[in-house]
């Protein structure tokens, strides 16, 4: 196995052990499962019970209920009762995190149980901050003498189980060894694991989940590496991004974890956690994982990578030198495409965050605005902002007399062939190992000398990402230091497919620390589709009402901001809501967005209570956290602020608190 996967150059599933959940088999090539999470009251059974039922035809092939206490644990059995006597056979799945004895009832009564090892008998309660390896050892057997128990009624009644670790809720000796970090959440996954395997018990699902993609893709790779050291093979994985949110950066966010993993052949079952009602996760688990049945990926002229020439474990941003404000230390630009916009007016650049005032004839220009814009073959007939340039095809380019705001693009044999370049900046386009081939090296050579020339990689192979990877391995190992753009096109359909794709094909590559800016596009069959759809306003749709360049132009700062590589907006740490939830949460998640969005680089987490509160909100500066009915507790990171507020007037006591913190601006009137 290659670091963390079978190949990272050819697609081809994980193998894991086969694990039977009910009638329902997952690893071992099994396709990938989809499942959801209902947001009902437990104890409402009928309310569960249809909402389980709306999931299910919406496509989940595993529904997972909250059972936070005896009572709810015990009641699953006339939810399954009442679905089975429907003729609803779809395996269902108790998520404990605090009981052990909900869990050990639950486990006699559904198909699966989860459980959270750093919440599930272990202690959060920093009483002791240095750990001998006595201590430790002997919170191991406490550990032991009190999970046993559970693994041994699974054993007993054939139920599954998922050791599911979260990335805020590390148990105070794991924090006290590892820190906050993907390995801490490897290892307290693996203590689990260790004492079920030691019962012969494996049928075990397991998860690394973080609400920062970055920690979340590190830590299943370093739980794969671990599984495959230590036993010599890998248990089914299940894939998910903690607290993602709602709308377009809910599932940019998931996309670029999940995606990015899926791409290797990593996961066996995912789930997409999005502040909405459950049944609407199930389409975005499905687009996720339909990229990689239909069709089958085969590009076997990809060579294979003898070495890796960066740590796929541990970020760090590829070394690049600076071309204007392209590479270096610098964030990465947004060029945005506005080839097929028609003719392009000043009115135009208002979809890429560029908004012209004419009673004072200047521009405003969002914190969303794109860098760059590539008109084709069209020059502008008006007045550029101040930051804004233009990059348009070389023939065009060089028949330019004032070339101030433009720059050329070409493919790499007719730049290096040209005599007239800039002397400043050049764009040139590299199509990776389409067909097997790939500039020779005297080419390279050319280009790595050449320090105007920033590099637009992309790929024609069915499997991308992995092919522009690749060159950008071949670049470290020649030493090739120019900046690069990851140029990707969609060819689907519908607004979460485009979503899904460009995050996926450009997130897993900005992820590992690749990229020096984003240009994404679509085939000119899509664009049309994509255009038409802007006029519908109907369903779900982010088009509607807006144009496919503002779409595409809020996608790319979406996915830069997910992979935590520019920060250009407020960030909302969001729970999907369940059983336990003490409020509306999609209400409140809007009322909190519409106050506070224009606070740039803040993350806010808003968790529906004390289960997903502080633990699972680790990157947050600050938080709202149901306590009690009509009760929020407020937090600055990890630490209560406030205690109990009254939730009316919650939301104007946390504008308090960041204004209290430095974090607050007034809004632009």
């Amino acid at each position: 196995m290659q670091a963390y996967c079978h190949s990272l150059t050819q697609y081809k599933r994980l193998k894991t052990r086969e694990v039977r959940i009910g009638d329902l088999l997952l690893g071992n090539n099994h396709p990938i499962r989809l499942q959801t999470m209902t947001t009902t009251d437990t104890m409402d059974t009928l309310a569960t019970v249809e909402q389980s039922i709306r999931c299910i035809e919406a496509g989940a092939e595993l529904v997972r209920i909250t059972a936070p206490s005896k009572k709810e644990a015990e009641n699953l059995l006339h939810i399954k009762n009442e679905l089975r006597k429907r003729g609803y056979t779809t395996p269902l799945v108790a998520d404990i995190h605090f009981t052990p004895n909900a869990a050990e009832i639950a486990a006699r009564i559904v198909e699966k149980v989860r459980v959270n090892p750093g919440n599930y008998v272990d202690k959060k309660k920093f009483e002791l901050i240095e750990y001998t390896d006595a201590d430790y050892a002997e919170e191991i057997e406490r550990i032991q003498e009190k999970f046993t128990p559970l693994v041994r009624i699974c054993k007993e009644h054939g139920t599954a189980m998922r050791i599911g670790t979260n990335h805020g809720s590390l148990s105070d000796r794991i924090m006290s060894r590892y820190g906050d970090t993907p390995m801490g959440m490897v290892e307290s996954a693996m203590e689990f694991l260790r004492i079920a395997r030691y019962e012969s018990f494996h049928n075990i699902v397991l998860s690394m989940k973080a609400s920062n993609p970055q920690v979340m893709v590190q830590a299943y790779r370093l739980l794969i590496q671990q599984m495959d050291a230590e036993f010599g093979e890998c248990y089914p994985l299940h894939l998910g991004v903690t607290e993602a949110g709602d709308g377009e950066d809910g599932r940019v966010k998931s996309a670029a974890g999940i995606g990015t993993l899926l791409e290797d052949g990593i996961g066996d079952t995912v789930r997409v956690s999005l502040t909405e009602d459950p049944e609407f996760e199930i389409p975005v688990c499905r687009d996720l994982v339909k990229r990689y049945t239909t069709p089958v990926r085969t590009d076997d002229h990809i060579p294979a990578i003898e070495k890796l020439t960066y740590d796929p474990f541990n970020y760090q941003r590829r070394e690049s030198f600076e071309v204007s404000n392209i590479g270096g230390k610098q964030v990465p630009v947004v060029i945005a495409d506005l080839s097929k916009a028609g003719t392009i007016k000043p009115a135009t650049l208002q979809s890429v965050g560029y908004t012209y005032d004419a009673d004072t004839d200047k521009w405003n220009i969002s914190d969303t605005a794109a860098d760059y814009i590539f008109t084709g073959d069209q020059l502008l007939d008006f007045a550029l902002p101040g930051t804004l340039k233009v990059i348009v095809y070389a023939p065009i380019w060089q028949k330019l007399k004032d070339r101030e705001k433009y720059y050329q693009i070409d493919d790499i044999e007719g730049y290096l062939s040209s005599t007239d370049k800039s002397q400043t900046l050049n764009f040139v386009m590299i199509d990776c190992y389409n067909d097997g081939t790939i500039p020779s090296d005297e080419a390279l050579a050319q280009l790595a000398a050449d320090k105007t020339a920033v590099l637009c990689l992309s790929s024609n192979n069915q499997h991308a990402m992995p092919s522009v990877r690749r060159m950008f391995v071949q670049m470290q190992e020649k030493k090739i230091l120019n900046p690069v753009i990851i140029t990707v096109d969609s060819n689907w359909q519908t607004t979460d497919e485009h979503l899904i794709h460009f995050a996926t094909e450009a997130g897993a590559l900005l992820l590992d620390g690749f990229g020096d800016g984003v240009c994404f596009g679509m085939s000119t069959k899509s664009y049309e589709q994509a255009a038409a759809a802007g006029a519908d306003t109907s369903g779900r749709n982010y088009l509607s009402n807006t144009s496919v360049e503002q779409f595409v132009n809020a996608t790319a700062f979406s996915i830069l901001q997910a992979t935590r590589t520019r920060i250009s907006k407020t960030e909302y740490i969001s729970c999907p809501s369940c059983g336990r939830t003490l409020f509306d949460l999609q209400e409140t998640t809007a009322k909190i967005r519409s106050v506070t969005n224009h606070l740039k680089g803040v993350k806010i987490a808003i968790m529906g209570c004390i289960v997903n509160g502080p633990g699972e909100m680790a990157d947050a500066d600050f938080g709202y956290v149901g306590s009690g009915v009509g009760k929020i507790t407020l937090y600055k990171g990890k630490d209560v602020v406030k205690r109990n507020v009254e939730s009316d007037v919650a939301v104007e006591e946390l504008i308090n608190i960041l204004k209290e913190n430095g974090a607050w601006v007034e809004p632009a009137p």
